[in-house]
This record gives C-alpha cells, structure tokens and sequence, in this order.
C-alpha cells in the first residue's frame, strides 16, 4: 500500500503513503538541525528549503536591541536587484512583494522601540532615536505609510533592462499603477491630494544586454586600442583617458544620487531641468562608448547611415555608465529572471562580440544572458535564473558549466518537467526547465540537486515548499554532465555504481550479428529491444526505425544481458540523473558503468532466462499502429507498453543489485524512483 494514494487526513494532494512518510521523516530531520544549532548561514537556509523572507521578517519583530534592527533596515533599503531581461516586470514585482513586508516590519519596530523608550530615549539611545525619528518623518512626509514602502523599493532596489522598448514601459507602468493604487484622492487639495510619481526612467532601461561594456576593465580595454583593434602600449596618455572618462561617469553618478533622494524627500518633485541635464551628460558618455564598440564591430563612425542601422540593430547597453555607481562598488547584490531560451541561429540582428563571452559557442542566448549576468554581480553575489535543463545534461553547455567553475559557484539547481502529462511549470511552455540559485563564491565550487520533479496539476500548490536539495560532487560528473541527484540514498547507490567499473563503451561493436534495439525518445520507461521492431511505410517498405539506436554485442549472452539492463529501472533512473529527460543518446548509453563479461559471468543465466520473459511479454502487450504522412505515406510500426512488464522489470533489478553489491534500501530505491509517474493514474498517461 505505500504505492497508494493516502487520504487527505494525512496527505497532501496526489500523495501516496510512500511521499506522506518521506515528507514526515524529513519534517523531524530538518526540525533536529534547527534545534541542535546546526542552521547557521543563508546557504543552509537555502539547502533546507527554508522561507528566509519569513525567517527574516521574525528576526526583525522580535529584535531585542536597535542595532540588530538599524542593521536590517540599512541591508533591506540598499539592496540592489536587477532583472537583466526584464519584459514587462514579473521577477521585479516579485522583489517588491519580497521586500515589502520586510520595510513594513522594520518601520513597526522602529515605533516600538521608540514608543518603549519615550523620552527617555533621547539620552539613552541618542544615535538610534535620531534615525529611527528621521526615518518616521520620511514616511509621514507621504500620502500613507505603503506608499512610502513601495515608492523607496521601486527608487531604491529594483533594477531592469529590456531589448523591447514597449516591454520596458509596460513594466513603468504597472509600477505606477501600483503606487497610484495606495493614494486616496482628496478634492480639498492640490493634485487631489497625490504627489508626484517618482521618476524611474534610471531603473527600468531599454537597451540589449548582451551588447555593451559592462565594466570598468571593458571600458579601460576599449580605451586602450587604436581603430585597427591593435593594442597600444600602455603609456600615461592611455591611462588619463579612462581616468577622465571615469571622473566624468563619477560626477554623473553624484547628480543621479541628488536625483533619487529629492524623489524619496519632501513631495518628491524634481526639477525636469534636472532630468534633462542628467540625459544630456548620460547621452554624452554614450555616444563615447558607441564609437569605441562600432569600431570593435567593423562599423565606421564617419558613415552615418551605416552607423545608425548598426544603432538601431543592436541597441548597446553599457552597464558601466547607466549603472555606474553600483558597477563600480562591485554589481548588483542579486540578479534574477527568466531569460529568452532562442537559437542564436535565429537571431538575426545582432550577435555580441566573442571576446566578452565565452559560451557563444553553446548556441543559445540563454548562456549568454547568464554569462553577463555573472560579471554583473560581486564576489558573494546572488543569482536565480530559470533556464532550460540544458544548461547541465547536454554536452554543447559544457562552455557554461565552465563558466560555474571559474566563478566557483555555489549552486542550488531544482529541475521540473516540461512534459504536459503530468503538468508543466508554465502553461504553454513544453521545455523542460531548471531553476538555479547561485552564489559567486571564493570557495570551491560546491552544488546541490534536487529530483526531476514531477507534479500533477493539483500537486502546484504544493511543488516549491517540498523541494529537496541533495549535496553531489565532482566525482559524479560524468563527461561533463552534472547529476540530479535527489537523495542520500541516491548519491550512495549512485557513487557504487560509478565507483571504478568500466563503462558499455568498452564492450559494443560497430557491426555484429548480437544486436540491441534501444529508442532513443524516453518518457518513463526506456524501450530496448534485442530483435527489430517493425516499422514499415508506403514509400520505402519493411525497414529499420531510425528512432532507434543499434549496440552490437559479441555474443547472444552479451546481448540479452545489455537488453535487460537498458530496460532496468537502475538504467532509468542513470538516463534521468544523467539526461536532458527525454533523449537517451548513444554517449548515455555506452557512459554506463558496466562490465558485460562480468555481468554475464555472475548473473547471465538468470538476465537471459529474464529477459526473454520480457521480451516475450512486450510483444504481447505491442499495438501495431497506422499513421499518414504526407512525405513517406502510410507508417505502420509497433508500439511497446513496458509500464505493463514492470514486475518482470522489477526482476531484472533484483539480479542487478545482487552484481552491484546494492543495499535492501537502495534496491527498494531503485524499483520504486518515479513510481507514481511512470505508472500513471490515468487514460491519458497510458502512452509510452
């Protein structure tokens, strides 16, 4: 019964007594680590799963001295979050949910702290009467105190850019909507009673952020080459003028602190004189900054026509000057987002220069964006990302694993489904995704995994607060893919089996007359088969699919035994660790730990025996199906239900913990991984 859906009195929605007795253990698991005092750092937190905002909020309203609380409030209204692609400002408007509660908590305490002291407070607590006091008029000095909030979070913390000016506005506006929403107008007054809106044409940009110089070394770079892209010998000359150009951005950033705090001031109205001067000196850096980068891309400055399509076409951002005074006091604290997932093949437009990427050659604008993301926090920084599971089960993103490494990242990587059944993480989105928290670290890279989770759609509400980290490390990278690995258990049973074995790789042939029929499409079972499955079309007649891919053996023995174990959940549960979760390509195959020969020598009577009771059973439970297309005609080819053989599977991992020395707990493991799933609980998840 621990395969059984449990009832709601003890379970969560869709879960059966095997996750109900899981999610308890762990429940007093991590509830022992808070007690022992093991919790001591964010990253724990983070590790455990744990609501920080919540903790945080806690800390503050239960703080018993004032420099815990000014410490808080000098942390909570300096922190810098950027979303580098922001569209219409979704990750921004969930920083400003995140943060608010936080200023409204710190804002309570003040009170009460100064309320305990009285007057007395004064002389007691002279330097924190005064701010607290400050700070209190500031927000009496607005419509209502959530004005006052969302007004300091939206000036002071979040930051955006977007390639798509419509986007950027959008976003604007929504913000102002939202702060428009908390003034009650009052028709006794000027303006009915409502101040000006802050002005936050700084914080939300239009630009493309793969397309600019983003720091002071790519400025000083810059400023260093002659028109040839040659570069000169450093002299003094070369060294003022990026000292001028740097003095000039420093003087700006001055007018732009000026700016922000008359907004968060008094009524908040800022002269527009002042805006447009701040324009006209910003617009002076970067037309500096564009002719150095249109020599760097072969454009000549002198022909304006040319000149201007390349404007138009790329859109160059240059962090360093529009967000000068938080690049140059190291970046931004966090950077989040959910980047464009597009082929720089269909790309058209634009393409950045290689020299400041190097995970061009991954292909897609997501490692990119990621990249530049990097270089825009500091040491310590933070960044979550939702991006294609990709980024670390395929081989071509291996330039951005690289990129982890150098900045030893700390990293915290949940993978979801993309598949409709049983649900998706974004309606109309099918790719399968990866959210990864990181943390740019001066220590050695460090990573922690989750399962592929899958969820169905009732299950939502539930999804995040039940994610489980699991640390991994460098010894189960296999040829340069990172690990999901969701368990204890999992990371033990998974360090036996790579531990010193050799791989299929060493015992395959190119040409034999022992052959193994492996699909190469997964969705929970993965399909081998040790004779030709048919397939057949109008147009060519009888052949073999080319969905699947051919592993000859040296013998028959050979053969049945590499049948079975392709067809084992221990496989399963490699092809899901290892894979982008739907194609088990030849490299994943032959990278598995495996010693045919000896496998054939310690259990090759009892694999054979089973599996051809498998093979036997899948042609059984086989629908031969008729499909029209219009190039090949009609395609007729059988279609295999192994969910249906999954106690004669269950056999076969049996024999195969015996071989590999596995514990009771990890075979219960291994027959068990993804069990709800793969078997279903529906007509539409009949399909394999």
């Amino acid at each position: 019964t621990w395969n059984k859906p449990a009832p709601g009195d003890y379970a969560l929605p869709t879960e059966i007594w095997r996750e109900v007795v899981a999610r308890r253990l762990r429940y007093e698991e991590v509830r022992k680590k808070l007690a022992a005092g093991e919790v001591l750092e964010v990253n724990e937190f983070i590790t455990l799963n744990l609501d920080l905002r919540q903790f945080a909020q806690d800390v503050i309203q239960n703080c018993e001295g004032p420099d815990l609380l000014m410490a808080f409030w000098n942390a909570t209204t300096t922190i810098t979050i950027l979303d580098p692609t922001g569209g219409s400002g979704a990750f921004i408007f969930a920083a400003l949910n995140i943060l608010e509660p936080l200023y409204e908590t710190c804002l309570d305490r003040m009170e009460a702290f100064l309320a305990e002291w009285g007057e007395n407070g004064k002389k007691a607590h002279p330097n924190y009467h005064k701010k607290f006091t400050e700070v209190l008029a500031r927000v009496d000095a607005h419509p209502n105190r959530r004005y006052f909030v969302l007004k300091s979070i939206i000036l002071n913390n979040l930051y955006a850019v977007d390639i798509m000016e419509e986007a950027v506005e959008i976003c604007k506006l929504r913000l102002f909507l939202k702060l428009a929403a908390q003034v009650e107008p009052d028709s006794t007054k000027d303006n009915l009673g409502i101040e000006p809106l802050p002005d936050i044409d700084f914080n939300i940009r239009a630009g493309n952020t793969l397309v600019g110089y983003a720091t002071a070394d790519e400025v000083r770079r810059c400023m260093k080459e002659d028109s040839g892209g040659q570069m000169k010998l450093m002299d003094e000359a070369d060294l003022s003028a990026f000292d001028r150009f740097n003095t000039r951005c420093a003087d700006v950033e001055q007018a732009f602190t000026k700016f922000r705090q008359l907004q968060t001031e008094g009524d908040g109205s800022v002269p527009f004189a002042d805006k447009l001067e701040l324009q006209k000196r910003l617009k002076a850096l970067e037309d500096e900054l564009n002719h150095h980068l249109a020599v760097e891309y072969g454009v000549k400055v002198s022909n304006k026509a040319a000149y201007a399509k390349w404007l138009k076409s790329h859109q160059p951002f240059h962090w360093f000057i529009e967000f000068y005074g938080i690049i140059n006091a190291g970046g931004f604290d966090v950077v989040i987002g959910n980047p464009p997932y597009v082929e720089w093949s269909k790309i058209k437009a634009y393409r950045p220069q290689s020299i400041n990427y190097s995970t061009l050659s991954c292909g897609n604008i997501y490692t990119a964006i990621c990249e530049r993301s990097y270089g825009l926090i500091p040491r310590h920084g933070r960044f979550g990302m939702i991006v294609p599971i990709s980024c670390v089960a395929t081989d071509r993103m291996r330039p951005l694993r690289d990129v982890w490494t150098a900045n030893h990242m700390r990293t915290h990587a949940s993978y979801y489904s993309g598949d409709a059944h049983p649900s998706v993480l974004f309606i109309g989105v099918k790719f399968r995704l990866a959210i990864l928290l990181q943390e740019k670290s001066s220590l050695a890279q460090v990573e922690f995994s989750t399962h592929f989770q899958r969820w169905y759609a009732e299950a939502r509400g539930s999804l995040f607060p039940l994610i489980n980290y699991t640390k991994s490390n460098s010894d189960l990278v296999r040829v340069g893919l990172h690990p999901k690995i969701c368990s204890p258990v999992h990371y033990h049973l998974l360090s036996k089996l790579c531990l010193g074995k050799k791989s299929v790789s060493a015992f395959v042939r190119e040409s034999s007359r022992y052959e193994v029929y492996s699909h190469r499409i997964v969705a929970h079972f993965v399909k081998a088969l040790d004779f030709v499955p048919h397939f057949s079309s109008e147009r060519d007649g009888v052949k073999r699919s080319e969905d699947y891919k051919i592993f000859g053996t040296s013998s028959k023995a050979e053969r049945d035994v590499l049948s079975a174990v392709l067809n084992s959940t221990l496989f399963y549960q490699w092809f899901v660790t290892y894979s982008d979760v739907y194609h088990c390509g030849r490299e994943l195959i032959l990278d598995f730990p495996l010693d045919i020969p000896a496998l054939v020598h310690s259990c090759g009577v009892s694999l054979q025996a089973i599996n051809t009771k498998l093979m036997n059973n899948l042609r059984k439970n086989s629908v031969r199906r008729k499909i029209p297309y219009e190039r090949t005609g009609l395609v007729e080819y059988d279609e295999f239900y192994p969910k249906l053989s999954k106690p004669i599977i269950d056999e076969i991992d049996t024999v195969l913990a015996k071989h590999y020395g596995f514990t009771e707990e990890e075979l219960d493991f291994i027959i068990n991984y993804d069990i709800k799933y793969r078997l279903g609980r529906g007509p539409g998840e009949e399909e394999e």
